[in-house]
C-alpha cells in the first residue's frame, strides 16, 4: 500500500488519481471511474467528486493507496 499525502481535509477522488500519479488526465480519471474499475474502501465508487479523507484506501488495477492528511 502507497502512502499518499494531502493537505486537509480532504480531495475529491478524481484529483486524487492525478494526485498519486495513478492516471494521467481528468478525462482518464472519469473514464476509469465511472467504468467501476476504481473502488474506495473496499466498495466500487462511481462518483468522481467522492470526497475522501484521512485513512480512506483507494484501489484501482490492483494497486492500493491510503489518503494521509499532511499538515
Amino acid at each position: 500500500m502507497t502512502n499518499i499525502d494531502i493537505k486537509p481535509p480532504f480531495i475529491k477522488l478524481d484529483q486524487f488519481l492525478k494526485f498519486a500519479n495513478v492516471i494521467y488526465s481528468g478525462g482518464e480519471a472519469k473514464t476509469v471511474i465511472q467504468g467501476g474499475l476504481v473502488s474506495v474502501n473496499g466498495e466500487i465508487c462511481t462518483q468522481r467528486g467522492k470526497k475522501l479523507y484521512d485513512g480512506y484506501v483507494v484501489s484501482f488495477e490492483g494497486e492500493e493507496f491510503k489518503v494521509c492528511i499532511s499538515e
